[in-house]
């Protein structure tokens, strides 16, 4: 596949599962904006990338999803700087850390996770709507299931209880992308939303988990683990709506495949309240 003239941003492509999409779609001749907190962390990925050889473009761009006013500011020069987007890959995540909150007041998985990324769509959906085939592409994770979303824990009013607060980030950001794309398709829009996830794969998002919990499970490499998101960015089978994630036991491992997507996702009018109050807490511009 070429993709030379496209242009791509992974969010989190510093390190694991975006890593390996921003190198593969960089491979593939797209120019990809490494999106991350970072400078330095980017940067040496950049160069870990173009030694593996493409013949895209890498950029960085500097991106704190735990701050709305960076979002805004990197989508400002994002729509300054770029005439099209094809590929919108809301990767970046954070699993388990220690109890804090983003600078807007957001427990720090739920705001990173979900809320910097809704924001960001939000600002750049004219852009990507002017791209003729865009899509953009939310990480989810298997941790949505069973998971609850509360509307009075988002501040951390609530005890802190690690993995509850993660499976509330990844429903939600599950929920944002069905929701997005129910609203795309009633809205007559080209643009299409996917959602994947990358089984159980090795990468820096464990950093926080119990190193016995860690040893016994079977891991896929982050390289593995990436091609669902690359999957639903590019094959031409994908439409939107879409979750996709391994097609092994239990989703944990194996190859590409449209994935189960656990009934707490599927409430329609949870999922219409989640995308108002994220509307309406961001202040972005969705038309819808």
């Amino acid at each position: 596949m070429n993709l030379s003239g496209k242009t791509a941003i992974v969010t989190g492509s510093n390190t694991g599962i975006g890593f390996e999409t921003a190198l593969d779609l960089f491979q593939k001749g797209a120019k990809v904006i490494v999106a991350c907190r970072n400078e330095e962390k980017a940067l040496n990925a950049i160069k870990r990338m173009q030694a593996q050889g493409g013949t895209g473009e890498l950029v960085y761009g500097h991106l704190d999803l735990a701050s709305l006013s960076s979002v805004k500011a990197f989508s400002e020069k994002i729509i300054e700087t770029e005439s099209r987007l094809d590929l919108l890959v809301n990767n970046a995540g954070i699993m388990i850390p220690p109890p804090s909150k983003t600078e807007d007041g957001f427990e720090i998985q739920f705001g990173v996770n979900f809320i910097g990324h809704f924001a960001l769509t939000g600002h750049l959906f004219n852009l990507l709507e002017s791209t003729k085939g865009s899509r953009v592409v939310t990480l989810s994770s298997i941790a949505h299931r069973g998971a609850a979303i509360d509307f009075d824990n988002f501040r951390l009013e609530k005890a802190y209880k690690n993995w509850r607060e993660y499976g509330q980030s990844k429903l939600a950001d599950i929920i944002f992308a069905l929701e997005f794309d129910k609203r795309l398709r009633k809205n007559g829009c080209q643009t299409i939303s996917l959602a994947a996830h990358p089984g159980f794969s090795e990468t820096d998002l464990q950093k926080y988990m119990d190193k016995d919990m860690l040893a016994s499970l079977e891991l896929m490499t982050a390289q593995e683990g990436a091609q669902p998101t690359l999957a639903a960015c590019l094959r031409a089978d994908a439409k939107g709506g879409q979750y996709w994630g391994p097609d092994g036991y239990n989703e944990q491992k194996g190859k590409p495949a449209l994935a189960k997507i656990d009934a707490a996702a599927l409430d329609e009018n949870l999922n219409a309240k989640l995308w108002d109050w994220a509307k309406e807490t961001t202040g972005v511009n969705f038309p819808f």
